[in-house]
Order: structure tokens, then C-alpha cells, then sequence
């Protein structure tokens, strides 16, 4: 995993996508979210991120846990924390009761961990080294929303899983541009994860989801705009090879 990693990060990604995809459409297309099967399913993931991060390691590397940068700079990340409010704007209403609804949000907590794992620490990573700033922030964004599309095998209707797809970009842009200014992908972990729990206790009337689409897309895309303008905490491939020349 190691070398895989060093030698060729993008398909280390990729590899990670797929077991991803492998383990938790099949769950939730036959059992759903609120299911034990679905949070085993997921912890198991979680579980494998963990043990292969910290044997590489990749924790300080990848910038999980560590202390954002710019924050005064990121506006403290307030128009994120407000986007992640979207899902509730509508009303409460749990998707699901009893010990289901616990297995719902445990599973929609360690999604937020694991795609900011997979997507952000190490897709984009791969493709900011190899190919740049904008390649990597359009690509992990994109391929993150239509990642999405996969919803359609555990039952999603197509017309609503398309406008997931959308939703999921613009929210695949906030985090990335979060993560390459910050430096830190803490706060995405944990905005992502309250995103994906408030999901399963919102009420989701028609105007409810139109109000937080259009939020996510308009504020996001300004947010990410803003922050297009700051410092970045990781270097391009130029500046990369720079400071490793430098370092020797």
C-alpha cells in the first residue's frame, strides 16, 4: 500500500473509490441506510482507512487532523457551517425510528469521514501534485458529485438522484477549496458529516430542497470564489519539486 501510494497516488485513489462503491451500494440497495448492515458496512471502511493511514502514515501528511490555516482568511468557515444547516430548513422529520434512525446517522457520520478521506485527502491530493491547482479542484469536485450518480442502484429515482448529483458538486467545490486553503481537512470531515446527518432528519419539501440547492450552488460558488483569492496551504507540482530541490 505503501508503494502504491508513493508511486501512483491517483490510482491509490481510485483503488479506494472503488472499495468504497464495492462495499456500500450493495448494503444500502438491499437493506438501506437505517440498517446495522449499512453502519457495519461502513465502519468496516472507516476502520480500513484508519489502518492504512496510520501504517503508511498518512495523519500529518494528508493534513486530517491538523490545525487550519488562514482561518481568519476562510471567514472562520462560516458560510460553510451555514450551508450545513440546508437540510433542516424545511423541518424536522427522521427518516427512520427506534434503533434504525441511530444506525442512519452513525452510517451518514462516517460517509463524511471517509469521502473527505478518499476525495479530498487523497484524490486531490494525487492530482495537485501531478497536475496542478485547477485540474485537482475541478476534478475531485466533479468526480465527487458524480460519484453520486451510484445512488441510482440503491433505488434513488433518476430525476432525484440528478439533482444530487449537482448538490454533491457544489459541494465537492467547498470542500476542496476549503482543504487546499485551510490545509487542514478536519472541518470538512465534520461539516460533510453533519451535512449527511441532517439528511436523514429533514422534513424535504419541495421548496425546502429548492431553498438548499440554490444556497449550496450561489453561496458555495462565492465562497469558493473568496477563497480562490487566499494563500493555499499545499504547493502545485512547480512549487512541490521546489521545495524538495530546496530541501536537498
Amino acid at each position: 500500500m505503501k508503494k502504491l501510494f508513493e508511486k501512483k497516488p491517483v490510482l491509490f485513489a481510485v483503488l479506494w473509490i472503488a472499495l468504497y462503491c464495492a462495499v456500500t451500494i450493495p448494503i444500502r440497495g438491499q437493506f438501506g441506510d437505517g440498517s446495522l448492515w449499512s453502519l457495519v458496512g461502513l465502519a468496516a471502511v472507516a476502520l480500513a482507512l484508519v489502518v492504512v493511514s496510520s501504517a503508511i502514515p498518512l495523519w500529518k501528511k494528508l493534513g486530517v487532523a491538523a490545525r487550519p490555516q488562514n482561518l481568519r482568511l476562510c471567514l472562520y468557515f462560516l458560510p460553510m457551517w451555514l450551508l450545513t444547516t440546508g437540510n433542516l430548513w424545511d423541518g424536522f422529520l427522521p427518516h427512520y425510528s427506534g434503533a434504525s434512525l441511530w444506525y442512519a446517522l452513525g452510517s451518514m457520520a462516517l460517509v463524511g469521514f471517509v469521502e473527505e478521506m478518499i476525495f479530498r485527502g487523497f484524490l486531490f491530493r494525487a492530482l495537485l501534485k501531478k497536475d496542478g491547482p485547477k485540474v485537482a479542484v475541478i476534478v475531485s469536485a466533479v468526480t465527487f458529485g458524480i460519484g453520486h450518480i451510484v445512488n441510482i442502484l440503491a433505488g434513488m429515482d433518476l430525476a432525484e438522484n440528478l439533482i444530487m448529483v449537482v448538490f454533491a458538486i457544489a459541494w465537492g467545490f467547498v470542500f476542496t477549496m476549503v482543504y487546499y486553503k485551510s490545509g487542514s481537512l478536519f472541518p470538512c470531515i465534520i461539516a460533510h458529516a453533519v451535512v449527511d446527518v441532517l439528511s436523514m432528519l429533514s422534513r424535504e419539501t419541495a421548496w425546502g430542497t429548492t431553498a438548499n440547492i440554490g444556497a449550496v450552488i450561489v453561496i458555495g460558488l462565492a465562497y469558493s470564489l473568496w477563497l480562490r483569492k487566499l494563500p493555499p496551504a499545499f504547493a502545485g507540482p512547480e512549487k512541490a519539486d521546489t521545495a524538495e530541490s530546496d530541501h536537498k
